[in-house]
């Protein structure tokens, strides 16, 4: 379903989650290597009487020092990196490593497993393409590191390395880590990503509900209080244009002041009909708030069907208005007007434990290859179906819907009416989409029986 809240990265760079990373966090991670190195060489020299090339292994890791040292006093600490600044400084990190372990045995040095940590650190801060990039590099590297190398080499001339087979097994086991750091790394911070955003969108949604809930009680509130000053003109304009009969240009203008008096008057009447802060219109008649969640779709060119089916007494259960219901439910039907062919039908049932809303439709119903993924924020555009052209989306309506309508207490379930194989039925049928929305009774019972009781007067908009 489409929402106004699906933020396409590429239309919202500052979205994009290369730019999440501080300069700062990677100069300490590249501060921490830079003395795990150091201690590394001068424990491989003092306490195994390693016979190393210590010139070129400082001056490796001297580079490190001197990068770190340029980033420190030319930025200020809190700069946020872009991508191409984050992989340089990663590709620049995998070199040096690399340029360390060829000095101290290549692969032979377990510490060639550390190469892991620059692509874990891409694959969850940059793009795919980027990524695959860095891994390619890093793969690069490992397959130089098993061919060629400087020895490590005791001070008494003995050579300690594994076999060959025990090398390459090492070179397979890096590669694969390098290939599924990348993919299950960024897989899994995509979604956390995708999940982010779109509760930050449903929690924009019902902020928006709620300002729009609060707008319509400040205007009913003003239209009520203003009421009595705007009568009190209107009466006496009224005898004023009785009294004024000798006066036809004084006459003229106490007729203006009550057609204008009469303006206010329905001006703030039409702008009132949303909604009033009184306590009766907190709660309502189910099918009334269904018909108010409905109702902004009602003139898209598809007929919606009321079917209010309680039990013998007729009486309809009490709900909240609450914005989580009210913008939820007008998800789903935004979602089933857009996909119907022409017709939609909402249903309410309801018994002494459960209060349900079925809203069905005559189109194609959901596609199988996203049934069991409806209700989560997709990670990636759908292909266009031929069958319904012209629409993409990411899954943020009925994502939207499920949050909020499940803060209400709510139990969603989703369906197509129909075998896929009997779509092909025309419009007029009920062979598309169906959304189950089930609350228990006793969800609202406070709200049932605040609606038995006196309401008592109303109270002041609170802010």
């Amino acid at each position: 379903m489409k929402s106004e809240f699906a933020a396409d990265p590429e239309l919202a760079p500052h979205l994009r989650r290369s730019d999440w990373v501080r300069l700062r966090t990677l100069i300490v991670l590249r501060w921490i290597a830079i003395f795990g190195q150091l201690a590394a060489i001068t424990i491989a020299q003092r306490l195994f009487a390693l016979n190393l090339d210590v010139g070129l292994c400082f001056l490796a890791i001297g580079a490190s020092i001197v990068a770190n040292l340029v980033a420190v006093f030319i930025y200020p600490e809190n700069k946020r990196l872009a991508e191409f600044e984050v992989a340089a400084m990663l590709l620049f990190d995998i070199v040096q490593l690399a340029f360390l372990l060829a000095l101290t045995g290549g692969l032979n040095n377990p510490f060639a497993l550390l190469i892991l940590a620059p692509v874990a650190i891409s694959a969850m801060a940059l793009r795919p393409g980027t990524t695959a990039i860095v891994a390619a590099v890093s793969v690069t590297l490992v397959t130089a590191l098993a061919l060629w190398n400087v020895p490590l080499v005791t001070t008494t001339g003995f050579v300690m390395q594994m076999p060959k087979v025990f090398v390459w097994g090492f070179w397979v086991a890096i590669v694969i880590g390098i290939l599924f750091l990348s993919v299950y790394a960024g897989r899994v911070t995509s979604e956390v990503h995708a999940m982010s955003q779109a509760l930050t969108a449903t929690q924009m949604a019902l902020a928006r509900e709620q300002k729009l809930t609060d707008l319509g009680g400040v205007v009913a509130a003003a239209a009520h209080e203003l009421g009595t000053p705007l009568a009190t003109i209107k009466l006496a304009s009224a005898e004023l244009i009785e009294e004024l009969d000798q006066h036809p240009e004084l006459q003229e203008d106490a007729r203006l002041i009550r057609d204008q008096a009469d303006r206010c008057r329905d001006i703030l009447r039409s702008m009132g009909r949303i909604g009033k802060d009184d306590l009766h219109m907190r709660r309502a008649p189910i099918g009334a708030v269904v018909r108010e969640a409905a109702e902004p779709h009602a003139n898209r060119g598809k007929t919606l069907h009321y079917a209010i089916l309680g039990d013998d007494d007729g009486r309809q259960p009490v709900v909240d208005r609450r914005p989580e219901i009210i913008h939820g439910l007008r998800n789903l039907v935004q979602n089933a007007v857009d996909f119907a062919r022409s017709e939609v039908w909402i249903d309410v049932e309801w018994d002494d434990d459960v209060i349900t809303v079925r809203i069905m439709d005559d189109g194609l119903g959901y596609s199988p290859q996203v049934m069991s993924r409806i209700g989560d924020p997709f990670v990636r555009k759908r292909r266009r179906d031929p069958r319904r052209p012209a629409y993409e989306g990411m899954g943020l309506g009925l994502f939207i819907a499920k949050t909020l309508l499940e803060r209400s207490g709510a139990e969603l379930s989703f369906a197509n009416a129909s075998d896929p194989l009997d779509r092909d039925e025309g419009a007029g049928n009920r062979t598309g989409a169906v959304v189950e929305t089930r609350w228990k009774r006793q969800t609202f019972a406070r709200a049932e029986d605040s609606e038995r009781a006196a309401l008592g007067q109303n109270r002041p908009i609170e802010a």
